[in-house]
Formats: structure tokens, sequence, C-alpha cells
């Protein structure tokens, strides 16, 4: 036993018993659940990143939640971020696979949205619960959870009175109000691109982004670098090789149907460069996954060790050893896989629940295991999924199942499972968290599945809100009619344009009249006609998805074989190559497939890492380091919801689609009309403006007066 081990001993011992899950403390944490949720989902959405909720909600907890009399409160603090927490891990997850379906060409329903997140985040805490004792108790000393601790240690010092909400009070102001200039004002515009002269194809971009300028100061200067590494190459190498040797071609090249001498650098990069990333980033998960193995293989034989030998101390008495029964947790797990596989919205066959129960608990219990070693913010989710994923179709070709037709199926066992192993994660953290500060198991267990309850409608309506306020409808002027079998067999979904309800049918080039583009069609169900060409929100402008487009990829590339291996294996190439010099391939592969516009921003945070890394003499990219931590962490949310307003303008009446803007809120855009090059200007220099206030608010207390 290592002398930490030795040395431990709980904030609130086991004799005592002060107010723990109370209703202010769950409904503060569900409310914080909700906000951070809405805020991780446009997040992910926008850039495939997300950041653990739960240092600043336990910041705020202690704001919030004041002593009563002489109790204390630190259990209550814990609950609330225990409760919160549970929506930042959740939104994650699913954004990262269920907008997959949009790619995959089935419309985003709230519905199944909302019901995946449900059932996969509680069978993420379900199947967790049950290792808890050999996880947190007995391998206590060895496993770091390394934010669990940092939150046990914020919420002791808030019970001493020594931690203060104020930084990410600022954070939000600040973020909040740079976004609302920016998106309801319409004061300042969102990004700057600009051709490179002399340099065919070569574009510079930069997207105005409070939010990500503090994901960049959170994920730190090494990982900010390699991620602006892919998109420099994808920007300045990829895209102007395929200009150079492409615009003599007389005909189009596939995938494209376009000349290459017509096209833009973003369209060079949605035809070609797009499928390079998702090579890239599918073969950099793998990578991830293959470097997890060791830790896969010992999780899941000594968690099975140490679950055979935790019946034991189910009877124990002391309040902080008291979990939810196992029994309940099994039947509880069957129930929820038995629901979705008798529920009709799911799609679900006997097969895919199994999957579901095995490769959900499997993996459960290898993310709670690796999160206890590097932390949740390392934890390879995606790789995980990818995983997941490969299995899920793997096991379907081998009953020969393949096409289009299952590709719904593998997705939504891929999606549950990742949001189950998610929180499962996430559930590790938390209850780590509360076995040092000394808080109630049970509670905390029931807490948990509250988080869960209370933030999947918020994150499943923000996640179909987003999509559908960027959404286009094109009219067709010509309409075409569509093989008959095709429309029955597509889900129906109402226009945005008429509020008509029509049949949403992803058609391929073959299927398409002469010049006409492959796409998604709304179609007439009771003529078969095409009447609307429909460009979804997600995977096009600020909402890209990066890390949905690759599960579709993965889907689409071992089901239907109609990717462009080329384009793809060109990827992989890139990924074993930036293997070969020793860096992590992923976060190279992932600025690949994002543009220069949206990793510019996050460099531009983790700069300001390194600046104030410096300035202040700390550690580079310290996992410690949590002043200007809170406060990004505050600019993040702050800019992320009024994102999400901004988006939710769109239902406003009189809201102008072309202009992104609602005229009557935007009463400073036609000054910005007016000065187009000063408002650039201004744009430029307020962004420049956060990233030094961003290294002022990083000072330690003491030096930050």
């Amino acid at each position: 036993m290592s002398d930490e081990a030795k040395a431990f001993e709980p904030a609130v011992a086991a004799s005592e018993s002060p107010p723990e899950l109370t209703f202010r403390a769950v409904a503060l944490g569900a409310l914080l659940g909700i906000v951070f949720g809405a805020a991780s989902t446009y997040l992910a959405l926008r850039v495939g990143l997300t950041t653990s909720a739960s240092v600043p909600i336990a910041v705020l907890a202690i704001w919030a939640i004041r002593k009563r009399k002489d109790q204390r409160a630190i259990l209550e603090h814990n609950i609330v971020q225990t409760t919160g927490s549970a929506g930042e891990s959740v939104a994650g997850a699913l954004a990262f696979t269920v907008p997959a379906l949009i790619f995959l060409g089935f419309p985003l329903q709230v519905g199944l949205t909302t019901l995946i997140a449900l059932t996969g985040g509680m069978l993420g805490v379900l199947m967790m619960v049950p290792l808890r004792r050999y996880l947190i108790v007995k391998e206590h000393g060895t496993l770091r959870y390394p934010e669990g601790k940092a939150c046990a240690e914020i919420l002791a010092v808030g019970e001493r009175g020594g931690t203060s909400a104020r930084k990410v009070f600022v954070g939000l102001g600040v973020g909040a109000l740079f976004k609302a200039v920016q998106t309801l004002f319409g004061a300042l515009p969102g990004t700057f691109v600009r051709v490179v002269p002399g340099f065919r194809g070569a574009a510079v971009g930069c997207d105005y982004a409070p939010e990500l300028l503090g994901v960049g100061y959170i994920i730190g200067y090494r990982t900010s670098t390699m991620m602006v590494a892919g998109s420099l190459l994808a920007s300045f190498v990829l895209i102007p090789v395929i200009v150079l040797f492409g615009s003599s071609a007389a005909s189009p090249i596939a995938p494209a149907t376009d000349l290459i001498s017509a096209m833009d650098a973003d369209s060079v990069w949605g035809n070609y460069v797009r499928h390079i990333g998702a090579g890239a980033v599918a073969a950099g998960g793998i990578f991830a996954l293959v470097r997890a193995l060791p830790a896969i293989g010992s999780s899941l034989s000594a968690s099975m060790r140490g679950l055979g030998g935790s019946g034991a101390s189910a009877a124990a008495p002391l309040r902080t050893d008291r979990d939810t029964p196992v029994p309940v947790l099994a039947f509880g797990a069957i129930a929820i896989v038995a629901l979705i596989w008798l529920v009709p919205v799911f799609h679900m066959n006997s097969l895919g629940a199994l999957l579901i129960l095995v490769l959900g608990f499997l993996f459960s219990v290898v993310s709670s295991r690796i999160t206890g070693e590097v932390g949740s913010s390392s934890c390879p989710l995606s790789g995980m999924t990818i995983g997941v994923l490969m299995a899920t179709c793997g096991v379907f070709l081998l009953v020969g199942w393949e096409g289009d037709t299952y590709a719904r199926l593998a997705l939504t066992v891929g999606a549950i499972v990742c949001v189950a192993i998610s929180n499962a994660g996430t559930c590790s953290q938390d209850l780590k968290t509360g076995y040092l500060v000394g808080a109630t198991p049970v509670r905390q267990q029931g807490a948990l599945l509250i988080g869960v309850l209370t933030s999947v409608l918020a994150v499943g309506w923000t996640a179909y809100l987003l999509n559908y306020a960027k959404t286009t409808e094109t009219v067709l002027n010509e309409p075409f009619q569509v093989r008959a079998e095709l429309v029955v067999a597509a889900e129906s979904v109402s226009a945005k344009t008429d509020g008509v309800e029509y049949r949403y049918v992803r058609l391929p080039a073959a299927e398409l009249p002469v010049g006409v583009v492959a796409g998604t069609y709304l179609v007439d169900p009771a003529t078969n006609q095409a009447r609307f060409l429909r460009l979804d929100g997600i995977g096009q402008g600020e909402l890209r998805a990066p890390q949905s487009r690759l599960m579709a990829t993965v889907i689409d590339g071992l089901l239907t074989r109609r990717l462009p291996w080329d384009l793809i294996l060109l990827g992989v190439a890139i990924a074993i190559f930036i293997e070969l010099l020793g860096f992590n391939s992923l976060t190279f592969a992932v600025g690949v497939y994002l543009p220069l516009a949206a990793t510019l921003p996050v460099f531009l945070g983790g700069v300001a890492r390194k600046l104030a890394d410096r300035v202040y003499r700390r550690t580079p990219d310290a996992e410690e380091e949590s002043e200007g931590t809170l406060f990004s962490s505050g600019l993040l949310a702050g800019a992320s919801i009024l994102g999400i307003v901004g988006a939710a303008l769109n239902f406003l009446p009189g809201y102008d689609s072309d202009a992104g803007l609602h005229p009557a809120i935007a009463f400073l855009a036609p000054w910005r009309a007016t000065w187009s090059a000063d408002v650039q200007a201004a744009a430029l220099i307020g962004t420049l403006g956060l990233v030094a206030f961003l290294i002022f608010r990083a000072a330690a207390p003491n030096r930050n007066a």
C-alpha cells in the first residue's frame, strides 16, 4: 500500500452525518448539469472536444450553498458537483455519436436522442457501481483519479472558507458579453478568412470565439499546438496540392461532381480533405485504443477479481460504505436493455440488445479503470467507441448483415454504449471524490441518476434545436421522381420551409438525374417527387461535428463499402507518420479534419496557457493549475450558452436566415456592414484582448488581489 493510502483520512468521518442529499443541493446540481450539458453539446458539435465540468461546478457549489448554523456543508457541495457532472458527461458522448444519423441518411429526432442519452447514462452508473469497492477503496493510492482528487481538494478548501467562484463568474460574464455583441447585437463578425496571395488554394482563417480560447487554455499549449499543426497541414499542404494537380483536369475527380478548377478552398476541403481527415482520425482512434489495450486487459482481469470478492463487505454498517445493492443494479441494467429492445423508436433487435449489455459492461469497466489511471480528460472515449463500433459491425457482418439497413442499428448500439462508458468514467471520478470527503456512496449514486434524468432533456433538445436552427432547404425548380421503394423505407420529417411532412431520403449520385448533386432530399410521399434539397445544420458551418462524422465513416466503411478509400488511406498514412515521430496522432488528426479557423483560436488559448505558466513560474500544462482553468471554464460556458441563444433566435418571427441575425435585436449590424474593415480589426483586437485578460486572470489569488 502506498504512503498516500496509509495517510488517507476522509474529510467527514463515518460517525458524522452532516446534510448531504438535500433538495437545494440536488436542484442546484441539476441546474448546473443542464447549463454545462448544453454548453458541452454545443462545444462537441463545433470542435469535437469537451472539457470536464466537475471543477467549475464544485467551485460554484461552494459559492452558492452556505453552511447552516454549525453544520458542515461539504457533503452538500459534493452532491452538487456529483449531480452536475452527469450533464457534461452525457452531452459529450451524445454529441460524439448520435448526430452521425444525419451523415448516414436519417433525420435527427429529439425523442430518440433523448432516450439514447437517458438509457446510456443510467446504464453507465448501474454498471460502474458494483466496482466501487474495488476500484475506489481497495485500489486507493494505486489509481489516482486526478480530477476526483482535485475536486476533493477544492471542496475541502471551500469548507475552510478559502475558495470563491469569482473567477468562474467573471469568465462566464466576459464570454457571454463578447458572444452577445457578436451573435445577438451583430457588431462583430464570427470569422476572419483571407486567401493567401500567390499561393493557390491556400487560405488563412480564425474564428473569433471565446469558447475556443477557453478550450485551448484548458487542454494546454502542447495539445493545442498539435491540433493547429494538423490544420496547417490541411490548409497549406493538402488543399494547395489538390488544387495544383487537379485544376488541369477536364472532368470531375471522384468523389466530387464539380471541376477542381471551379472550387474554392472550402469546397476542396469538403470534397477531398474531409475524407483524408476522417481516415486520419479513425487511425488515430485505433492507435489510442491499441495504447490502452494493456490497461484494458489489466482492468478487466483485476476488476473482475475485485468484483468477485466484494460481496463480503456488502452488509457493512458504516455510512461511508453503503452502496446500492448489486441485485438492484443488475435488475435495473437488464430492465433498461429490455426497454431498449422493446421500444419501437430504437429499432433494436435481440442481437443489438445483447451487444449493448455485453459491450456496455466490458467498456464501462475499462473506462472506469483508465479514468483512475489518467483522468477523464485523457480517457480515450473516441478510441473505445470506435472499438465498440468495429466489434458491432464485425458481428453484423458475421451473421450476414450489411448495407444501409443495419447502419442505424450499429450506430444506436454504439451511441448507447458510448454514453454508458463516458458516464461510467465520470461516475467513478465522482465516487472517488466522495470517498475522499467521506460521502455516503448510495446517496451519491442516487444523485448521479438524478443528474442523468434532469440533463438528458436539455442535451437532446440542444442538439436538435442547434441542428434545426442551422438547417437550410432549397426549393427544387424542377422536382424529380424518386424510386417508390426508397421513399417507403425512409422516415418522415417536417420541412422547415413549409411545415409539411415529407420523407427524408439520402440519394447517391446513381439515383439522381444528370447534374443534380448527391445529398438529402425531402420527398413528397404522395407523388414520390423530391421537393427540397436539405442541408442539416450539423455537418456544416460552425457545427461540423467531427467526431460524429468519424463514427458515420467507420460504420459506412464497414457495412456499405462505399468510401473513397484512396483518400481515407492517405489519412491513415498521415496518422502512421505522426505516430512514428513519437506524437499522439489522434490530436493531430482532429486538426487535419477541422478547418484552420476552428483550431487557431484553440491554439491562441494554448499560447495564453504557455505565457501564464512562464510568467507565474508554474509547471507547463500541469493538471493542478486551477486559476486560469476556472476563468477559462467560465469563458467557455458563457460563450457557449450565448451561442445557443443566438441559434435559438432562429425560431423568433422576422429572423433573417441569410444574415444569421434577428434585425430587431441586432441593432449594431448596420454599423458592421458600413465599416467592414474596422469591425474585422475590432474583432481581432477583442480576441487578443481576451488572450491578455486570460493570462492576467490566471494569476494566483495572492498575486491578483
